[in-house]
């Protein structure tokens, strides 16, 4: 870098830093420390006291982003407002309020920003207007640049080089997480707890690797007594740069790479608890992601907190059910979506046969009632679903120790699952041709490994609110019982601790507190000091030790939509309970709907008619109030 070299040979005087952390992300981070310690002045605008910080000689102490202005243009033409949703908490300036000072300027960042936008952006339009509806759309037509005025890519000179070019060993690819990112929220435990869509390991980074050069490097995963997962370590070697890295053997990882998580191994403006992983870009040579490197295994012990140790679904079509277009198309819903059916006096029924209940049906006719739809052809498994329902539902953290003993608190989870064979198609077949006894032991033993190029596929799963719910009959202490709306209720302060309900779930889906997550050094997170708990949602309840919790498809917002139409006099309007429940309110893709089943043009009631639809474990007769969507997959190739 230029900047540096100028830095050590005293070219540049000083330097002033804004949303970066070079000290932490620069590969060559001593020889910049060196740099800023010869400088006549270096300041550095940060949150926290992190790695730059601590090395700069004067540091501002900058708002978080809740608390300042800005303005943005994603897209040409397109002016969106930045506003502080709280004033700031402590006695901090935004950088660009700092500048104007530094120019002799006495206006502030926010008479700035509705100075440029009244002179040069709104056209004689209302700034209060645009300041409402948070964005302004310019009808000035802006200059399109045309693609034959581009130099594009030549894509064919790119393969040819490709195919020619010669393997230098292993090719490390480093990349950023879609729940950590780059380690800017690194101090977040949330994004901490939250396990990866892929490896659903949380609160680590980590070599992955496929399972031909785990094996030819002698890499290793493995279960111990408890069940938990562990790994030996990998000494990886690029650039005169050296990290020992515990490994994840990687089902569908391409031979010959490896890969390895920015956002990790920082030290600095952090709680220890948070202290995890190991910095990965000390191996982002000259800004690039992809680097030749050396690996050897450590004879040493790595323990990951992965929350799902079973990765395949040996042929069990009823949990995911799939099918390709063209049979979609083709065939009768029964060939793709068929109804499971149960024995009645020795005659099959449907399953979802009045004549197979073995309780009475509640009536859902009356006032509303709530269903959630979930589109497996839609969910990417980007887990914004999860984090928004931490942040809805006060969802404790319980740490990285925790969460390897199977104790995360997670209302909703994000199941991934492989295919064992090249489709999950394929693996159906194998099931079905399975004969005898020792043939289902030897086959089902050999489908628990995942291909080495598998089919992948997410699924969230939360309570699914049954309407014949076993948790509710087996509660000594009515704790958790039905309501009239549809939900399954926990009445907190009712549960005793037996957890019976738990053992009777067949989805797995209810949490129990073991510990005290709040007021508690042990577990020193967000809900052990007064900073941390300005998060919590006010309308929902914090939960003691000794309890059970699960998801309650966001009650507290469908009762205040419902409280509101009831003071103003009127029947909830069309929509309103679109965006009550957070899963789906966070949903980027549009994989998750929820709303009210009894208002027929609902995009939920809509949905519920559809041929696609099914029930998770539909054999059980629970009759859930979540509903999926088979995933239809287009395997014609262009």
């Amino acid at each position: 870098l230029k900047l540096i070299k100028d830095l050590n040979n005293k070219e540049v005087k000083g330097i002033i830093m804004c949303g970066v952390n070079p000290v932490y992300t620069l590969a060559n981070s001593d020889d910049f420390i060196s740099g800023i310690k010869k400088a006549n002045f270096s300041v550095c605008f940060s949150m926290k006291n992190d790695e730059t910080a601590i090395e700069s000689k004067w540091v501002a102490a900058a708002p978080h982003y809740f608390e300042s202005w800005g303005d943005n243009e994603m897209i040409s033409g397109n002016f969106s407002l930045t506003q502080p949703t709280i004033r700031p908490l402590f006695d901090t300036m935004q950088f660009q309020d700092c500048l104007l000072k530094w120019m002799g300027s006495d206006s502030s960042f926010y008479d700035f920003i509705k100075d440029n936008w009244e002179n040069n952006i709104l056209n004689n339009t209302s700034w209060n207007k645009a300041l409402h509806d948070g964005f302004f759309k310019s009808k000035e037509k802006k200059q399109i640049i045309s693609y034959n005025d581009l130099d594009l890519f030549d894509y064919n000179v790119s393969a040819n080089k490709l195919s020619s070019s010669k393997s230098l060993g292993l090719e490390l690819v480093l990349y950023s997480k879609s729940g950590l990112g780059d380690g800017q929220q690194a101090n977040n435990p949330w994004l901490q707890e939250f396990p990866d869509p892929i490896t659903r390991v949380s609160w680590d980074n980590y070599l992955t690797v496929s399972k031909a050069d785990a094996k030819g490097l002698g890499l290793k995963n493995y279960n111990v007594s408890n069940g938990a997962l562990d790994s030996n370590y990998a000494n990886i070697k690029a650039n005169g740069i050296s990290l020992k890295v515990p490994v994840i053997i990687q089902p569908g990882q391409a031979k010959g790479s490896v890969g390895l998580a920015f956002g990790y191994g920082k030290s600095n403006g952090m709680k220890k608890e948070m202290q995890v992983g190991v910095n990965a870009y000390k191996l982002y040579h000259n800004f690039n992601s992809f680097q030749n490197v050396e690996i050897e295994p450590v004879d040493d012990n790595h323990e990951f907190a992965c929350v799902q140790l079973h990765n395949t679904l040996m042929g069990r079509g009823d949990i995911i059910k799939e099918t390709n277009l063209e049979i979609f198309n083709t065939k009768d819903v029964e060939e793709w979506n068929s109804v499971t059916k149960v024995s009645l006096n020795h005659i099959e029924t449907p399953v979802n046969s009045p004549d197979v209940d073995i309780w009475d049906e509640f009536d859902g006719s009356i006032g509303h009632h709530f269903n959630l739809s979930i589109d497996l052809n839609a969910c990417t498994g980007c887990g914004a679903c999860v984090i928004a329902c931490h942040a809805e539902n006060n969802v404790p953290v319980v740490g990285k120790t925790e969460v390897r003993r199977s104790r995360d608190m997670h209302w909703l989870r994000i199941d991934r699952y492989y295919s064992s064979e090249e489709t999950f198609d394929k693996d159906n077949n194998r099931k079905d041709g399975i004969s005898g006894l020792s043939d289902s032991l030897s086959v089902f033993g050999q489908m628990e490994e995942p291909s080495n190029n598998p089919q992948v596929v997410f699924q969230p799963v939360m309570c699914q609110h049954c309407n014949h719910a076993p948790c509710e009959t087996v509660c000594p202490v009515a704790a958790t019982s039905h309501g009239r709306q549809g939900q399954n209720h926990m009445a907190y302060n009712r549960c005793v601790g037996t957890r019976y309900c738990a053992n009777n779930c067949p989805y797995k889906v209810r949490r129990f507190n073991w510990f005290l997550y709040n007021n508690n050094d042990e577990f020193d997170f967000n809900m052990n000091d007064d900073l941390g708990k300005m998060v919590l949602n006010p309308d929902v309840v914090v939960r003691s030790r000794g309890v059970m919790e699960k998801c309650s498809f966001c009650i507290q917002s469908t009762q205040a939509v419902i409280l509101k139409a009831k003071r103003e006099g009127r029947t909830v309007k069309k929509g309103e309970f679109n965006d009550t429940c957070a899963c789906s309110a966070a949903c980027s893709t549009g994989a998750m709907k929820f709303g009210d089943i009894n208002d027929k043009e609902s995009q939920v009631s809509v949905l519920k008619e559809s041929d696609r639809v099914y029930h998770l474990l539909e054999s059980v007769g629970t009759k859930p109030n979540v509903f999926y969507h088979v995933k239809v997959r287009n395997t014609n190739e262009t």
